[in-house]
C-alpha cells in the first residue's frame, strides 16, 4: 500500500501543468494549439513570453524536486519510484486527458531530488548541450540519457531501474525530434517550429 500511495502522491504533485496555468493567467493563446502542442517550458517559449517560459521551468523543475523530496520523507525508501511517478504525471497529466510535455525540466528537478550531485550531473549536460547546439529536444535526451550513467558513477546504483525508466520515457516522448534531427529540420531555440 505504501508503494500505491507513493506513486499516487508523486503523480499528482507531477501532474500540475504549470505551462498550461501560467500562460492561461497570462492570457495567451492555448498552450495546446501552438507549436508542438506540449505544457512544457520550450513550447511556452513560442508564445513569446520569456518570462512565462522561465516561470514554467522553474516550477516544472520545482514539483519534481517536491514529489522525491515530499514522498521520500513520508514512504522512505521510494524515492526511485516517486521520481518516476511524478515524471510520468507530468508527461500523462490526468487533468488535461493524459497529454502533457516531455518530462525534461520535471526530470532535471527528481534529479536534484534524488541527491544534488546527480542533479548538477543532469544539469551540467542539459545547459552544455543546449549552448553548444542550441536544439532544446537534443539536450533534454542527452541529459536524461546522462542520468543513470550518472547515478552509477555517484555511487547511486539502486536508482538504476528508475532513472533509466525515465531516461527511456522522455527518449519515447522525443521521437517526432529524432525524426526531425535526422533529416536536420529540428528547429533551434528561437526559431518557429
Amino acid at each position: 500500500m505504501e508503494w500505491i500511495a507513493a506513486f499516487a502522491v508523486a503523480y499528482l504533485l507531477g501532474s500540475v501543468p504549470f505551462g498550461l496555468l501560467l500562460t492561461r493567467l497570462a492570457g495567451t493563446e492555448d498552450l495546446r494549439s501552438i507549436g508542438s502542442g506540449n505544457i512544457g517550458a520550450t513550447n511556452v517559449l513560442r508564445t513569446g513570453r520569456k518570462g512565462l517560459a522561465a516561470g514554467t521551468l522553474l516550477l516544472d523543475l520545482a514539483k519534481g524536486f517536491a514529489a522525491v523530496a515530499i514522498v521520500g520523507r513520508i514512504f522512505p525508501g521510494t524515492e526511485g519510484l516517486a521520481a518516476l511517478a511524478a515524471v510520468i504525471g507530468h508527461c500523462f497529466p490526468v487533468w488535461l486527458k493524459f497529454r502533457g510535455g516531455k518530462g525534461v525540466a520535471t526530470t532535471a528537478g527528481i534529479a536534484f531530488g534524488v541527491g544534488w550531485p546527480i542533479g548538477l550531473a543532469y544539469a551540467l549536460v542539459w545547459i552544455g548541450m543546449l549552448a553548444l547546439t542550441r536544439i532544446s529536444s537534443l539536450a533534454g535526451m542527452s541529459a536524461a540519457l546522462a542520468l543513470p550513467i550518472a547515478a552509477c558513477a555517484l555511487g547511486r546504483a539502486d536508482l538504476l531501474p528508475w532513472l533509466a525508466a525515465i531516461a527511456a520515457l522522455v527518449i519515447f516522448l522525443h521521437r517526432a525530434n529524432l525524426a526531425r534531427l535526422r533529416h536536420g529540420t529540428e528547429p533551434r531555440i528561437g526559431q518557429r517550429g
